[in-house]
C-alpha cells in the first residue's frame, strides 16, 4: 500500500512495489496487487482492504502508516506485515519493520558533493520534516563537514543544519513545481549540487538542474536514479540509496514461505542495506583520488572507526 507519492515516484514506492514483483518473479505461486493513498485519511481504510483480501502478508510504505499498521496488525494478529521506513518497540511479532540507516549512506553523499563542488556550495531539502528524511539530510551535512575537516574546506550546506534540526522542506512528495522552486533559490544562492530527499517532489529539482545546466548537478535518493529517471541520468553524480525492493523480497519469500518473522530489519552500509550507486555518466568525472577516500570510508562507517550518527537515529 503506497504513500501519497503514488506507486510511481521514482522513490521509496515504487522500490517497495518493484520488491514485491521481485518475489513474485522469484516464486510464480506469488501474486500482487496495491492500493494507492491519496490522502493520509486513507490509510486506515485502506489496509482494511487489504487484510479484507486475505492477503499472505501487506506492506506499507512509510513513516506515516506506523500508527495505521499497528493497529490492523494488532487488530488482526494471525496477518502478516511489513513496514517500510518504520519500526517498532518493543516489535511486533506480526510485523518487520524495515528501517535504513541512510545516515551512512547520506554521509558518503555529502562527502561527494563536497569534493565535486566547484562554487563550494551544496544544498539538500526534504519533503516533509519526519526522520525518515532528516536521517538522510544528517549524514549528508555530517559527510560535507567531515570533508572540510580532512581537506582544509569550507564547503558550505544549504537547506538542512544537523545541530538546529531545521532547514528547508515543500510539505509533500507530490508537488513537483515546489521543487523545481526550491532548487532555483539553491542554484541563484550558489549551490552547484543539489540533494532532495522528497520522492516526485525531487524531480522538480531534477527539471530546474537540468533546465540550468552550467554546472549543477544532483545526487539522487532512494534507489540509483540513472534506472528509476534515467531521462536525468546525465545529471545525476550518484544516488543515495537504500535497499528497498531487496528487503521487500526477501520478507515476501518468507512469508510464502511460512517462514515470516516479525520484528525490525535494520539495512546498514555492513549488510548493503544503504549505500551509494555506481556514478554512471560521471565515472570518468569522480576523480580517483575521492573514489578511493569514499571507499576507505564506508569501510570506516562498517568497522566503526568512524561514527556516524543522526538525532534521529543514532546510531553507528
Amino acid at each position: 500500500m503506497t504513500d501519497t507519492g503514488g506507486i510511481d515516484d521514482r522513490s521509496f514506492n515504487a522500490s517497495s512495489y518493484q520488491g514485491l514483483l521481485d518475489a513474485a518473479k522469484a516464486d510464480p505461486n506469488i501474486t500482487t496487487a496495491y492500493l494507492q493513498s491519496t490522502t493520509q485519511s486513507d490509510y486506515v481504510p485502506n489496509i482494511n482492504a487489504l487484510v479484507q483480501r486475505n492477503c499472505g502478508i501487506i506492506v506499507t510504505v512509510g513513516f506515516l502508516m506506523g500508527d495505521a499498521t499497528q493497529s490492523a496488525a494488532k487488530a488482526h494478529p494471525t496477518d502478516h506485515f511489513a513496514i517500510v521506513d518504520y519500526n517498532y518497540s518493543p516489535p511486533l511479532n506480526n510485523v518487520l519493520g524495515l528501517i535504513f540507516n541512510t545516515a551512512q549512506a547520506g554521509f558518503l553523499g555529502g562527502y561527494l558533493a563536497a569534493g565535486m563542488t566547484k562554487t563550494g556550495t551544496v544544498a539538500t531539502f526534504g519533503g516533509m520534516k519526519l526522520p525518515t528524511v532528516t536521517i538522510y539530510m544528517d549524514g549528508f551535512y555530517d559527510g560535507v563537514q567531515y570533508y572540510n575537516q580532512k581537506h582544509n574546506k569550507n564547503v558550505k550546506v544549504l537547506g538542512w543544519n544537523e545541530k538546529t534540526q531545521n532547514g528547508t522542506f515543500t510539505g509533500d512528495f507530490t508537488d513537483q513545481t515546489k521543487g523545481k522552486e526550491v532548487t532555483q533559490t539553491f542554484i541563484q544562492q550558489g549551490a552547484d549540487i543539489i540533494f532532495p530527499v522528497a520522492g516526485n517532489v525531487g524531480l522538480g529539482a531534477a527539471a530546474a538542474v537540468k533546465q540550468n545546466g552550467n554546472g549543477v548537478h544532483m545526487l539522487w535518493v532512494d534507489t540509483d536514479g540513472c534506472i528509476s529517471a534515467p531521462q536525468y541520468c546525465s545529471i545525476f553524480i550518484s544516488s543515495v540509496t537504500k535497499g528497498i525492493a531487496s528487503a521487500v523480497k526477501t520478507v515476501t519469500l518468507a512469508a510464502a514461505n511460512n517462514q515470516f518473522k516479525g520484528g525490525n530489519y535494520v539495512g546498514t552500509l555492513a549488510n548493503n542495506g544503504v549505500g551509494i550507486s555506481p556514478f554512471h555518466d560521471f565515472a570518468s568525472k569522480v576523480p580517483a583520488s575521492l573514489q578511493s577516500e569514499l571507499n576507505q570510508i564506508k569501510q570506516g562507517i562498517i568497522n566503526g572507526s568512524i561514527k556516524v550518527a543522526s538525532p534521529s537515529q543514532p546510531t553507528s
